[in-house]
């Protein structure tokens, strides 16, 4: 399960050592580790990061099988954490340690900035492959984060990216090797901790309000 931790004035946010899918439970927890952030009385930002081989797998179709008939509220809950995190009012960055697929990957693209392992771990959008459209929410997501060019190529195709061609795309902004990526992912936000919340959570929902609206959008 995610785990918090705080190194002044950065928050590692690890979301646990397994494929880190979202569960009803894991969504819960971390939404309350995102309380804490916010909470924080002083400076602050945000790392996410996974211990594994998985940044994060993304929906957790098990629980979905299991659970047909809570498929809309499950998919309102994704949404709900991929728009918190895509407004949240601190600088936030994902250290992609391992394989970011699917809703994983859009998590990362929620985040200010990407930081991803240099020579292990895939991302990618497998929507097209495994026959799950996007959402009008998650698509508006990921468009809002790349080149038009670039959404063509991760989204219709289900490549799996490395971290330099990621880089090359613009998935990601850098690449560091795997002792040093949580560092090198501080160090994109570190000095901007201090900005003030209210005019950055405003600045982002105004740069994402389209996103936004969409993921707000009930599903069907």
């Amino acid at each position: 399960m995610p785990a918090l931790h705080h190194h002044d004035p950065v928050f590692v946010l690890e979301f646990g050592d397994d494929e880190n899918r979202f569960s009803p439970e894991w969504l819960t927890s971390v939404h309350t580790m995102l309380d804490t952030v916010c909470e924080h009385d002083g400076p602050s930002a945000l790392v996410t990061t996974g211990l594994g081989k998985f940044y994060s797998n993304g929906l957790d179709l098990a629980w979905l099988s299991a659970n047909a008939e809570r498929t809309q509220q499950y998919v309102g809950e994704v949404h709900a954490l991929l728009g918190r995190m895509l407004t949240l009012p601190v600088p936030t960055v994902a250290a992609v340690n391992g394989h970011a697929f699917g809703a994983g990957a859009m998590l990362a693209m929620a985040h200010d900035f990407r930081v991803m392992r240099t020579d292990r771990g895939f991302f990618c959008f497998p929507e097209a492959d495994i026959n799950i459209p996007f959402t009008p929410g998650m698509a508006a997501l990921i468009q809002d984060k790349l080149t038009p060019a670039a959404a063509v190529a991760s989204m219709t195709t289900g490549r799996r990216f490395g971290g330099p061609e990621a880089v090359e795309l613009g998935l990601v902004d850098a690449v560091a090797p795997a002792d040093d990526l949580v560092e090198v992912a501080t160090a994109r936000v570190r000095e901007l901790a201090g900005k003030d919340r209210g005019t950055l959570g405003a600045i982002k929902s105004t740069m994402f309000t389209a996103a936004v609206a969409a993921l707000e959008m009930p599903t069907s």
